[in-house]
């Protein structure tokens, strides 16, 4: 697959995100459910620390792209909800860390959401998405 990087001159430049991506591929689409921290046994992990819960929620998201035969750059799009948006905008800086240690400089279309709650009790990161395999 071959994915195209859409950032127009006349936006703002984005940092950390693109702002589409096309693909030129004949590919399968892939819709990615919500995933938050839960391990194998549906236990949610991290704790009380976001940048934990982002971890194992975008490593959960990595684990149903890969089990459909595509990688990190197979995600064309994502959607981040958070239950505190500052507490995300205070762990920004380990948020990155763990965003490039599993996405690496692949920056998909993203959204950040800041919702009330999510459907997890105890949850303050779910990912959702699209990918391209």
């Amino acid at each position: 697959m071959e994915s195209i990087v859409i950032n127009p001159p006349t936006l703002v430049r984005p940092r950390g995100y693109s702002h589409a991506i096309k693909t030129t591929a004949a590919a399968a689409i892939l819709f990615l459910g919500g995933q938050v921290a839960w391990d194998r046994e549906g236990r949610l992990v991290g704790g009380h620390d976001i940048a934990l819960q982002f971890d194992k929620a975008l490593e959960n998201i990595l684990t149903v792209v890969r089990e459909a035969g595509g990688n990190a750059q197979s995600i064309v799009k994502l959607n981040i909800y958070v239950t505190d948006k500052e507490s995300y905008l205070a762990a920004q800086k380990h948020l990155g860390e763990v965003y490039r240690r599993h996405m690496g400089k692949h920056f998909p279309a993203m959204t950040l959401v800041e919702v009330k709650s999510l459907y997890e009790p105890g949850a303050q990161v779910e990912i959702e998405g699209l990918a391209v395999v």
